[in-house]
């Protein structure tokens, strides 16, 4: 079996930034990290998710209003807000393990295209008040939102270390 070492690679050197660059990402990239989301496994194919590009410095804002970490969507020039579409949903379980791939996909092409993403999860502590700041239909639940920028620096992002492999894996039957 052969493996694709570049992704292995992307896998274990991405990063969560939280320091970005003022400067604008473009429409085509943002496209590009969200058709590589949309190829994520889904039970049935179903592909639950749903994206919400976020450039607009007022919707920012108040989305900022909805986690400690507002300074991060403050200083993003673009966000993107992933959604579980309920009405694609047919198995709640298996399509958060989907919308959860989706995501992956989405922090590894941005690596990939040389980006920096942190994925803000905290913000579900107040999931209605950022739907409602967005202005979403019922049908669409908030599962993370992620904010996207050139890194300001080149320096180390987030913690590197992971348990040992033999501490997570239980056995073999």
């Amino acid at each position: 079996m052969h493996s694709q070492p570049s992704v292995l690679d992307a896998i274990r050197v991405r990063r969560s930034v939280r320091r970005v660059l003022p400067d604008p990402v473009s429409p085509e990239t943002v496209e590009e990290v969200l058709d590589a989301a949309r190829w994520a496994p889904s039970g049935l194919n179903n592909q639950p998710w749903r994206f919400l590009i976020v450039r607009s410095p007022e919707k920012r804002e108040a989305l900022a209003r909805c986690t400690r970490y507002g300074e991060l969507l403050r200083s993003a020039p673009a966000a993107v807000a992933v959604f579980l579409s309920r009405s694609a949903s047919y198995s709640r379980d298996k399509d958060l393990q989907g919308v959860g791939a989706a995501l992956q996909n989405l922090l590894l092409a941005a690596h990939a295209c040389g980006l920096g993403a942190c994925w803000l999860g905290e913000i579900l502590n107040r999931r209605k008040e950022a739907e409602a700041a967005l202005g979403v239909p019922s049908d669409l639940e908030l599962m993370a939102v992620v904010t996207l920028g050139w890194p300001a620096d080149e320096g180390p992002h987030g913690d590197a270390e992971r348990r040992p492999l033999a501490d997570l894996v239980v056995g073999e039957v």
